[in-house]
């Protein structure tokens, strides 16, 4: 008797869902109505494709390797900043990258606690026919 094997193949995602996932994430369209009206899909088909989580799994991988991509490009371009002929866009591209190396000033000024001021007039908003309650004299 033979035993049905059990396979973990992922669930098929049709072409036109990872066209219109595809369309997206390389920017191509800016939102789920013109991804699926570039594939020719409705936007409520493509909307319930998108919410089932094998394909939303499969989105966030598409995103994912989309930024990995992107993440050293970015990287270049902040390395290539460092040798700008503008000394602001150097000391940024710096900082940023130090900051990445953990290298960074502290991101807020030391607060002193305990500083005792005290007042060199005291100004008296009390009508004339006021008395006061209780009078402190101060040394």
């Amino acid at each position: 008797m033979a035993e049905l094997a059990t396979t973990n193949r992922p669930k098929p995602i049709s072409l036109k869902v990872r066209e219109a996932i595809a369309s997206m994430v390389t920017g191509d369209t800016k939102n789920i109505t013109a991804a699926a009206a570039k594939v020719g899909l409705s936007r409520e088909h493509l909307s319930r494709e998108l919410s089932k989580p094998h394909i939303a799994e499969y989105l966030n991988q598409k995103v994912r390797r989309h930024l990995a991509v992107a993440t050293t490009r970015a990287g270049a371009v902040k390395a290539e900043l460092l040798d700008s002929d503008n000394a602001m866009v150097q000391d940024r591209a710096s900082t940023f990258i130090l900051g990445l190396a953990g290298i960074q000033p502290a991101s807020q000024p030391s607060v002193n606690l305990n500083i005792e001021v005290k007042a060199g007039y005291v100004i008296d908003l009390r009508d004339d026919n006021e008395i006061p309650a209780k009078v402190i004299d101060h040394v």
